[in-house]
């Protein structure tokens, strides 16, 4: 399955015409829109529980972002969002564990996993198991597969945070406020019939170092 083109004209049409008069005269093209994002994300769900157990039962609708953007602390106040998007992070896990994004945004769609923001003393653990078993980490990130598919990325400090060897063979990862991997896609893509599977087949590259995460932040209350 993949996106409508009516899903992608909609956004490059909600981009332009970033206001509320405009979204509201077309409130029933939003509607398909977000309808046909739901059905997308469901079918790569589904996808990903055949090797993530933890992704099976996870809802869709339950995963997807608002559109409305949250203006209150930002200097740009157009409403709406300009993209489509979901999290999916297995079923009773909490808050900062790692899982699966989906950002769909004509000329900036990317997929991917990791963590974003965690909070401090989770973000501490993290570096702290980065920097006593660099060695998995590295081998984790440096896997041919990986490599190809992703790109680290995230907010970083200039120095290696306090608390630790400004020396550590690890220092440039434990700079990381947060663990981003990303995996850029072409617009033409998005309508391919297999864009379902394709994305579960690039998650599927993302679980070791999922796993990586999560086994220390579950572990930090």
């Amino acid at each position: 399955m993949g996106i409508k083109k009516e899903t992608i004209q909609f956004l490059k049409d909600l981009k332009k015409n970033n206001n509320r008069d405009w979204f509201t005269a077309n409130k029933e093209k939003y509607v398909a829109a977000n309808e046909n994002s739901i059905q997308f994300v469901q079918s790569v769900i589904d996808e990903i529980a055949k090797f993530d157990k933890s992704i099976a039962g996870v809802e869709a609708k339950d995963s997807m972002f608002r559109i409305y953007r949250d203006t209150r602390f930002s200097k740009d106040k157009t409403p709406y969002k300009t993209h489509l998007g979901a999290t999916l992070v297995g079923k009773g896990n909490g808050c900062n564990m790692a899982g699966y994004c989906l950002h769909l945004e004509p000329g900036n769609t990317f997929i991917g996993g990791g963590v974003q923001m965690p909070e401090p003393a989770k973000l501490k653990a993290l570096r702290q198991e980065i920097s006593y078993n660099g060695k998995e980490f590295l081998k984790i990130i440096n896997d041919k597969n990986f490599k190809t598919l992703f790109t680290i990325e995230g907010e970083k400090l200039a120095k290696v945070p306090q608390g630790f060897d400004k020396e550590d063979l690890m220092g440039e990862y434990l700079k990381f406020k947060e663990l981003i991997i990303k995996h850029p896609l072409d617009d033409k893509q998005l309508t391919a019939e297999d864009f379902a599977t394709y994305c579960a087949k690039v998650f599927k590259a993302a679980v070791p170092f999922n796993a990586f995460l999560n086994e220390v932040v579950k572990g930090v209350k």
